[in-house]
């Protein structure tokens, strides 16, 4: 192997990939990563057997040929090397890595033993293309709402529904759950495709993280064990979570005893503000006022005191008071898209939901603090 790369491109490169490799005293191999060369292009490869990642960058190849080398090791030297033009070229056992003013060479292994990364093949029936940015918007406003847990699995990662020629993301920890749909124009799929597929929360971050930089359409394939999500340059490999979802349609309330629409930025700084005396279940209080004007956000705390800050609000329905963990509360209007949020509220006994006015493209549905 023999090739001559720009170091940003080698730089890019090695920290698309570099989330996927593991340190293992079992699996020594695992902390490598894979170099190849072929006839125009060098492709650098990582895994921990949960996820694979696979990035090609274009090179000038003298000689074909593949090696693996310490992760560690080899990301330093490219990270800090000063010149633009870098040259890599494997003699024996060692990988020699050459600019204009350094020279080194770092212990190489063969490529058979380093883990084979499984593939779909593009003739996948269960696959479709979608745009990058509303892919990856999607995952992100559920992810909020994601929980590891060793004894409920299928809570551990986002559900892709498909159906009807839509995906929706979908995830909960049972507490709060947040769901928002990718647009039809947006996709490109077979509505005769239905599934249901649970992507660990890693995979999800690592989707977020490589491919908005990466392309502005992705295509994803999967099966019944794993998911392929490629561009034209990386392509990322995760197994699925095994288990049955939740039924989430079951959850998403159909009526409210109270609906609020109010601006998002305002209710946030008076939930931080509010907060800061909330007692150890992080509990804060709203109470709609009998003219329904107003609401009140209270919160108290036998040790430091007690708090109230009021708000101006549009609603109709019923007044109420709901108790509700200001951190999920928090974290669902975070994600709310628009300036203004529609809160349709419920008593204790049912859940709450929060979205944007007008708009089913993300909901956050949050469980509220039962009181004595």
């Amino acid at each position: 192997m023999h090739c001559i790369i720009l170091r940003n491109n080698l730089k890019e490169g090695i920290s698309l990939v570099a989330n996927a490799k593991k340190e293992s005293a079992q699996l020594p191999a695992l902390k490598n990563i894979l170099i190849e060369a072929h006839d125009t292009a060098l492709t650098l490869s990582a895994t921990d057997l949960e996820i694979g990642v696979v990035h090609s960058l274009s090179a000038k190849v003298l000689l074909k040929g593949s090696c693996t080398v310490p992760f560690g090791v080899f990301q330093q030297i490219i990270q800090n090397a000063a010149s633009e033009r870098i040259e890599l070229e494997l003699k024996g056992s060692a990988l020699h890595i050459s600019t204009e003013n350094y020279n080194a060479k770092i212990a190489a292994t063969q490529k058979d033993e380093f883990p084979i990364i499984p593939n779909l093949s593009d003739d996948t029936p269960q696959q479709f293309s979608v745009d990058a940015g509303s892919c990856v918007h999607a995952l992100q406003t559920t992810a909020t709402a994601c929980h590891t847990s060793e004894f409920r699995p299928e809570l551990s990662g986002i559900l892709l529904d498909i159906r009807d020629g839509f995906v929706y993301a979908v995830a909960t920890d049972s507490f709060r759950l947040a769901k928002a749909i990718i647009p039809k124009k947006k996709l490109n799929i077979s509505p005769s495709i239905t599934a249901s597929i649970i992507i660990p929360l890693r995979t999800a971050q690592e989707i977020i993280r490589i491919f908005p930089q990466e392309s502005d359409v992705i295509q994803v394939l999967f099966d019944e064990n794993q998911i392929v999500v490629k561009s034209k340059s990386t392509r990322l490999v995760s197994r699925l979570i095994e288990g049955k979802f939740p039924d989430y349609t079951m959850v998403i309330p159909k009526s409210f005893e109270a609906e609020l629409t109010i601006q998002k930025n305002e209710l946030i700084q008076a939930l931080r503000l509010t907060s800061s005396l909330a007692n150890r279940l992080n509990e804060v209080r709203i109470k709609i006022d009998d003219s329904m004007k107003n609401i009140q956000l209270l919160s108290s705390s036998h040790e430091f005191g007690e708090s109230e800050y009021i708000l101006s609000v549009k609603s109709k329905g019923s007044p109420l008071v709901i108790s509700f963990n200001w951190r999920f509360l928090l974290d669902g209007l975070k994600q709310v898209p628009t300036e203004t949020v529609f809160i349709g509220i419920n008593s204790e006994q049912k859940p709450s939901i929060l979205q944007a006015p007008d708009d089913e493209g993300f909901l956050y549905v949050l469980t509220s603090i039962k009181t004595a």
